[in-house]
């Protein structure tokens, strides 16, 4: 069983590179590409609940984000970051890493090898 899980996307090189240092820490990841596999609205709750880095910044605010007229400031909450993340998950950042009931997201790549640490 692993004792970390990456939420992935394998377009993503910064996703690429979470999974190549937990590789290179010999660490054993249980990898979820989470556009295949997107979680839940109560998944996203206990993730954000784990999450060291406030709910705002698990939210992409890309080309995407405003091509459909939303606003950052509507997304700081727990609540409005799930629910916008279970109706765009496209829309969240990635990597996310998740170990010992504590989670961050994997930007700047150097906050990956201090969490494997």
């Amino acid at each position: 069983m692993s004792d970390l899980t990456i939420l992935h996307h394998s377009a993503c090189s910064t996703s690429r590179h979470a999974l190549d240092e937990a590789s290179g820490a010999g660490v054993d990841a249980q990898v979820i590409a989470y556009l295949k596999n997107p979680l839940s609205r109560e998944e996203l709750l206990e993730l954000i609940g784990e999450l060291e880095d406030p709910p705002a910044d698990l939210v992409r605010k890309d080309g995407f984000f405003r091509a459909q007229g939303l606003d950052p400031d509507d997304y700081v909450t727990p609540e409005a970051v799930a629910g916008l993340l279970v109706d765009h998950p496209r829309l969240m950042q990635r990597p996310v890493l998740v170990r010992g009931g504590r989670a961050i997201i994997g930007r700047p790549k150097d906050r990956v090898a201090s969490f494997l640490a």
